[in-house]
């Protein structure tokens, strides 16, 4: 609501040459009275099933640049029958901006309520909203640069086959913004994919590990092959040692000597190590070079993939030499995942379920009912491929509205990561996975949430039943040691003696609090 849909909506069909529809105009129109007096003679779900007719009519009729009212994402089955039927743009505004640009509340039924179930109505309908295709910002953005965003946006999405469409999201960053595709099988199509993105063919160097390249690397080289690129590779050990600057350097050198240039795309195959070992020399390698992200792990293709996030560990600590370097494409065959050890799928899940907490009861209980049969490599290709796209959209949406963190935004995806980085370290990395240290911190954010008032014992016993389905470690006590609790006096997010903590009311209502060191330990070691 008040996002400027109908302004912008209008520019943008007249840019692009096609019929400019207005949902609530066509609402109007078909009822003979305004959007008020509909609301106050037949109430909201009179209201709702003429704008679902709309909405239908809309998406059956010619091409065009289609307005829809705030809530019509939002009615059963809008969002995926307008992701089926074209692209969706979501229009991002905080609450105070949208409220600042109604002139005349009285024009606007929704707004005849308290602020508070206003914050929560809002709140309520994000979850929709982060299903678009493409998201922009619009406070503090004149038409024309929101115009510019969209269409830069809608490029990228372009770039990708049409029957990919359906399942991809765009991190949207302007010029910068990338496509990202969730589709079994598409691996094959990966030197179409780049091809399209960048434009052109030329060098392509494939970098990847010694337990994805026996599996995928002569697929990925004879796709890109195909589409007419002269590809190198260069395989690395598998796990954290590779992450360093001495094998960066080597990874470099063997490009450089293979005679890739700066018009050379560096295609990083594999998992999240490999992810961020061959961004970082691509974001380095000649002050900067293309790359495309194809993750073969459940944790890359819902994480570390998207985002822009390179790096290399220091003996100082992990990921203290990076850069932000954000891919051109992010290429996700989910029937990689074939080959992935079941370890590495359960570990992912806790990742993933960090995802449905933050975001709906909708995604939580997509990861409740899959995420089990996932871990054990049963899940159906389908329901597994859209469990993928909705925690990658997640990310995708928080990356365009706030890639540098410096909104609220992107700090949520810390849930559950403060305590779990520090049972990460003080177990010894590579000791327990990722993801198996990130389940442990939602049980502990769960914890710390109901010592803070925020919500009930409930919430930690659902998370604990949820996890412990799908094979992960719950048990948060014996972590609960003298050097754990010391790690997290270090946290990179410690501000004094206070550390931001993401908390959470309930599913999907998570909060960013500042807590003090001496009760977020106590709130730790309170039992349910």
């Amino acid at each position: 609501m008040a996002s400027g849909k109908t302004t912008v909506g209008a520019r943008l069909a007249e840019a692009l040459s096609l019929p400019f529809v207005d949902v609530d105009t066509a609402i109007e129109q078909t009822a003979g009275k305004p959007v008020p007096a509909i609301f106050a003679d037949e109430g909201e779900d009179g209201f709702r099933a003429r704008e679902r007719a709309a909405l239908d009519a809309a998406l059956g009729g010619p091409a065009a640049v289609v307005a829809t009212g705030g809530g019509a994402p939002c009615q059963p089955g809008a969002i995926d029958d307008m992701r089926e039927r074209g692209r969706v743009v979501f229009l991002s505004t905080s609450l105070e901006g949208a409220l600042s640009r109604i002139e005349d509340p009285a024009t606007r039924p929704m707004l005849a309520r308290p602020r508070a179930e206003l914050e929560e109505l809002y709140d309520q309908r994000q979850t929709f909203y982060r299903q678009a295709h493409l998201a922009v910002d619009t406070d503090g953005r004149a038409i024309e640069e929101v115009i510019g965003a969209i269409a830069a946006g809608l490029s990228a999405l372009d770039d990708v086959a049409d029957d990919a469409v359906a399942a991809s999201s765009v991190v949207g960053l302007g010029e910068r913004s990338y496509p990202i595709v969730v589709a079994p099988g598409s691996l094959a199509r990966l030197g179409e994919g780049v091809a399209s993105r960048l434009g052109r063919t030329g060098a392509a160097a494939i970098v990847s590990d010694d337990n994805v390249a026996p599996h995928y690397l002569a697929a990925a080289r004879a796709s890109l092959e195909a589409a007419g690129f002269s590809v190198v590779d260069h395989v690395v050990p598998a796990g954290e040692p590779s992450k360093q600057l001495a094998v960066a350097g080597e990874v470099a050198e063997a490009l450089a000597r293979a005679g890739l240039d700066r018009g050379s795309v560096v295609v990083a195959l594999g998992g999240g190590v490999v992810g961020d070992l061959a961004g970082f020399v691509a974001a380095t390698l000649f002050r900067g070079v293309a790359v495309v992200q194809v993750p073969t792990t459940l944790l890359a293709m819902t994480d570390s993939a998207i985002g822009g996030k390179t790096g290399v560990d220091l003996p100082a600590g992990k990921n203290l030499l990076g850069a932000f370097w954000q891919p051109r494409l992010v290429l996700t065959d989910t029937d990689t995942l074939a080959t992935l050890p079941d370890r590495e799928r359960r570990a992912a899940i806790g990742e993933m379920f960090k995802y449905g907490l933050l975001d709906s009861e909708q995604l939580y209980d997509l990861c409740d009912r899959v995420g089990p049969a996932v871990c054990t490599g049963t899940a159906d290709p389908e329901e597994q491929a859209e469990l993928v796209r909705r925690c990658a959209a997640y990310k995708a949406q928080t990356v365009s509205l706030d890639e540098r963190e410096t909104r609220d935004l992107r700090a949520l995806l810390n849930l559950g990561h403060t305590v779990g980085h520090a049972i990460e370290a003080a177990a010894g990395y590579g000791s327990l996975l990722h993801g198996e240290c990130v389940a442990l911190g939602l049980v502990a954010a769960c914890r710390v949430s109901r010592q803070l008032g925020l919500c009930d014992a409930a919430l930690e016993e659902r998370v604990v039943a949820s996890l412990r389905r799908c094979g992960l470690d719950t048990d948060l006590d014996p972590w609960l040691r003298t050097d754990v609790l010391d790690r997290m006096r270090v946290d990179k997010k410690r501000a004094g003696s206070n550390v931001r903590f993401i908390a959470l009311r309930g599913v999907g209502a998570p909060e960013i609090r500042l807590v003090e060191l001496d009760e977020l330990i106590e709130g730790l070691c309170q039992t349910v």
